[in-house]
């Protein structure tokens, strides 16, 4: 964030690494699915290669926000124009959508500027479920993601070890103490 180009591109890698949406679900993201009291973002629609869609579920859903996004999207919001309930929060030139291709070359040399390797603003997305994972329950990440499977959810359940997991395994191998059974005779 600190390496983008404009302030509105530090918001836009902080609210896809913070809420998990796809680069066209930020693109079509509308000021009136910001909701600052509900601390959350409604996903209405998708836009890329020109066509304003459903999202790729097929479904709106509501994806929780967190404080630092809200800053950031709250500093937007205090730009001259395009700010209306019915305006683009992420814009392009007179208040168009931002142009995907031209917002990913911007993210690779912020990256580049950084000093960090190179990762698909997609990446982004992953990072948000990888954390969510790993604190919350996996239909809710499900929802949050707009996976329509939870098979796709479950990609991110990878192994992070736990302080207890040594000592956990050594209680199940523990040797029980042998207690002698003896059969009564009749």
């Amino acid at each position: 964030m600190r390496a983008a180009g404009s302030e509105q591109d530090a918001a836009i890698y902080l609210t896809a690494a913070f809420t998990g949406l796809r680069r066209g679900e930020l693109l079509a993201l509308r000021w009136r699915d910001v909701d600052f009291a509900g601390q959350a973002i409604r996903v209405r629609s998708s836009y890329a290669g020109g066509q304003l869609t459903t999202p790729k579920s097929g479904k709106v859903r509501s994806v929780p926000m967190a404080p630092d996004v809200a800053a950031a999207l709250a500093a937007l919001g205090r730009r001259e124009r395009w700010t209306g309930d019915d305006e683009l929060v992420f814009v392009g030139e007179a208040g168009s959508y931002l142009d995907g291709s031209a917002l990913r070359r911007r993210y690779t040399a912020a990256l580049a500027r950084a000093g960090l390797r190179r990762l698909r603003f997609h990446d982004l997305r992953h990072t948000f479920g990888t954390r969510m994972i790993a604190k919350a329950d996996i239909r809710r990440v499900q929802e949050w993601m707009g996976h329509a499977d939870v098979q796709t959810t479950m990609k991110y359940l990878h192994y992070a070890p736990r302080d207890d997991d040594a000592a956990l395994v050594a209680e199940a191998f523990r040797a029980e103490p042998v207690v002698s059974h003896q059969v009564a005779e009749h």
